[in-house]
């Protein structure tokens, strides 16, 4: 056999096999194509939202004291001495150790900017933050902190605990699904097909706070009158969202 009809037949062969090659390529793409287009052609996605108001079990605010002094070690222990007090009358209404931190100190000059820039005094300030379940108690804390020498409240917020969360999470999580599911069941009927079974689901959950009362710094000072602080929890909405992807057919 001479070397051109070798050449020529190793040649075909090539062209042969880079056909095959090719038409495989294109068979497994159309596979995975068609694959594809099926499975998002056969599944349908719908969300469902369920919610449920209830009073908050949990209340947070801030007690401040804020002192001024002619110097930081006056304004210091002065602040230090009615901060105290209050953390004492607050222990004494029977709050805990872990209900109440410490979120702010500071000690920092006073300056007088008319003319040329002097120090008149210093200011001392401590805040605590305070954390309860006791609601019953919320009053008596403003008050009794307000008489024992705190003069900054900060605002009151109130929230729903991971405890109640959880109690309800159940509840919430039947409610979402069956609305997922009623959607679903209604969407495919209108297309004349049924739901065969769910693909997969995502679960989101949401427990708002809210504030509903806030006493200014000049408000928190007691007139000796005796009168108790009014506060309210009012309510807060736990809510839950499913996202649920279902087959149909």
């Amino acid at each position: 056999m001479s070397p051109e009809t070798k050449n020529d037949k190793s040649y075909f062969a090539i062209i042969a096999l880079s056909i095959v090659l090719v038409v495989m390529s294109l068979t497994i793409y159309a596979i995975t194509q068609s694959g594809s287009e099926q499975n998002t052609a056969d599944t349908i996605s719908m969300s469902g939202y369920a919610e449920q108001k209830v009073v908050p079990d949990t209340a947070t605010l801030s007690i401040g004291v804020v002192i001024q002094s002619e110097t930081a070690k006056e304004a210091s222990d002065e602040n230090a001495a009615l901060m105290s007090a209050v953390i004492a009358e607050l222990k004494a209404l029977g709050l805990e150790d872990r209900e109440i931190q410490t979120s702010y100190v500071s000690v920092y000059p006073v300056y007088n900017y008319e003319g040329e820039r002097t120090i008149t005094g210093y200011s001392a300030s401590n805040s605590v933050q305070v954390t309860t379940t006791n609601l019953d108690k919320l009053s008596e804390i403003v008050d009794r902190s307000t008489s024992a020498g705190a003069n900054q409240i900060g605002s009151i917020s109130f929230s729903v605990s991971d405890y109640m969360q959880k109690q309800l999470r159940e509840d919430l999580l039947d409610e979402a699904v069956d609305d997922a599911s009623s959607k679903a069941n209604a969407l495919a009927s209108s297309l004349g097909v049924k739901i065969t079974g769910v693909q997969t689901s995502s679960i989101y959950e949401n427990g708002n706070s809210k504030v509903y009362y806030a006493m200014a710094m000049e408000e928190a000072a007691m007139d000796g009158a005796g009168i108790s602080t009014p506060i309210e929890p009012g309510e807060s909405t736990v809510s839950m969202s499913v996202q649920v992807t279902y087959y149909i057919g």
